[in-house]
């Protein structure tokens, strides 16, 4: 068992049964009395936001995920089909777990899956993606001064803000935490 002092962003706990990653924390020091801890937390497996407060000290269930590399196959329409690349069995991931994900993610491609036991709870995609636009307005040369964007749709469907001088087939790179353009892949 851990206690409050391990507590940081990211890591995940066993609260009441529940599977919760903490998004953020701050450490309070009251007039009188003890330290406290507001956390702040994902149920990772609703998707919900839940606020908590510790006392200093306070003893916490940390869990381990086991990361194990899987391809995206396909949507079915309500699961998304995973194969694990070692045993070639498939897992069916809800639309819960994946569904903001699958904007980042073509198919066939290789990411980690994070299980508690036998069930997948989470995924573990990469911070930096490269994605080809599929759809945009014609850039115009000389478009690279003003900073200005325009919309463009990549491959896998999701929608960004990218500069003007972009054309359709252009690779770019995206952050997936924030969901912005970073820069253009030159091959």
């Amino acid at each position: 068992m851990a206690s409050t002092a391990d507590i940081r962003n990211g890591l995940i706990i066993n609260l009441n049964g529940d599977l919760l990653r903490i998004i953020e924390f701050q450490h309070v020091k009251m007039a009188r009395g003890g330290a406290r801890i507001r956390t702040k937390f994902k149920n990772i497996r609703t998707g919900q936001v839940v606020d908590n407060t510790f006392r200093s000290g306070e003893k916490i269930d940390v869990v381990r995920l086991e990361a194990v590399e899987m391809q995206y196959l396909y949507h079915d329409g309500n699961h998304y089909i995973f194969m694990n690349t070692e045993t070639y069995e498939q897992v069916p991931l809800d639309d819960e777990i994946f569904k903001e994900a699958s904007q980042y993610v073509k198919e066939n491609e290789v990411i980690k899956v994070l299980f508690f036991g036998s069930e997948a709870v989470d995924i573990d995609i990469p911070s930096h993606v490269n994605l080809v636009i599929a759809d945009a307005e014609p850039g115009m040369k000389g478009d690279t001064v003003t900073g200005a964007s325009k919309a463009a749709v990549m491959e896998t469907g999701l929608t960004i803000q990218v500069p003007l001088f972009l054309n359709v087939g252009d690779k770019v790179r995206i952050d997936t935490r924030s969901g912005a353009y970073v820069e253009r892949i030159k091959e």
